[in-house]
Parts: C-alpha cells; structure tokens; sequence
C-alpha cells in the first residue's frame, strides 16, 4: 500500500533523523552543564600546592620557599 515513492517513508526517515538529533543536543548539553559544575577538578587540573609539591620534588626551588609557599595556600 504505501511505498518510498509516495513521500511518507522520506518523512519517516527525515523524523527518525531528527529525533536522534535532538536527543544528542539535550544529552550532550547535560553532560557540558555537569561539567561546567563541577569545575576543574574533573578536568584534572592541578591545584597550586600539588605544584609546588612537585617543583620542591625536582628541586627547583628550596625547603623554606616549598613551606612558605604550603603555608601560603593553606
């Protein structure tokens, strides 16, 4: 009875395209929104302490200037 040649089956196929679209808009600005909230600790990002820590370990800079810098950022 119906057919690709009548039209409606292109409508089928057009719907089918846009609901998937539509679907990745909403999911994937979910996922950029909980990012946005939780801030740079889920992008693992260092804090500044973690690099001071890590410059004291490769000796760049001296044990007075690592402890004046942890009391600091304390």
């Amino acid at each position: 009875m119906w057919n690709m040649h009548d039209g409606i089956g292109w409508w089928m196929v057009w719907g089918g395209v846009m609901m998937v679209l539509f679907w990745g808009t909403v999911i994937g600005l979910i996922v950029w929104g909980v990012s946005q909230v939780t801030g740079g600790a889920a992008r693992g990002e260092e804090s500044p302490l973690d690099v001071a820590r890590r410059r004291y370990a490769r000796g760049e800079i001296t044990p007075e200037e690592f402890e004046r810098l942890r009391q600091d950022l304390a």
